[in-house]
């Protein structure tokens, strides 16, 4: 179940880490506009990256509950994964959509794999 997980990790940090960097740098013009919708959407956000990293590494160290965790983060991630390149497509950031398609493909290549473990 290393894919899972390591994808899990990584991308719960990726998401932490593009919150911050879009909030340092002052790109989250919803903070003015819409600060109760940006305010839940980041919750959403960082539920998310916590259930995908502590999911990712509770699979790594064989907790019994870790791969739960990590599915449930995983359906969170689709989710976003579809609904987001929405707005930077909006935007004409294609790369961007580009890049969420990648995503995309690898949760569900990782839920297709814990699902077909027959271990916990």
């Amino acid at each position: 179940m290393k894919f899972p997980a390591w994808y899990g990790i990584l991308v719960g940090f990726l998401m932490i880490a593009h919150w911050t960097f879009s909030i340092i740098a002052g790109r989250v013009p919803e903070f003015q506009t819409a600060p109760w919708e940006i305010a839940f959407h980041l919750a959403a956000e960082m539920t998310t990256a916590l259930m995908l990293i502590v999911g990712g590494i509770s699979t790594l160290k064989a907790i019994v509950w870790g791969k739960q965790i990590l599915l449930v983060g995983l359906g969170m991630v689709i989710y976003s994964e579809i609904v987001s390149p929405g707005y930077y497509a909006q935007l004409g950031g294609w790369a961007f959509v580009g890049m969420f398609a990648i995503l995309l493909i690898g949760a569900v290549l990782s839920v297709v794999q814990l699902l077909r473990d027959k271990t916990n």
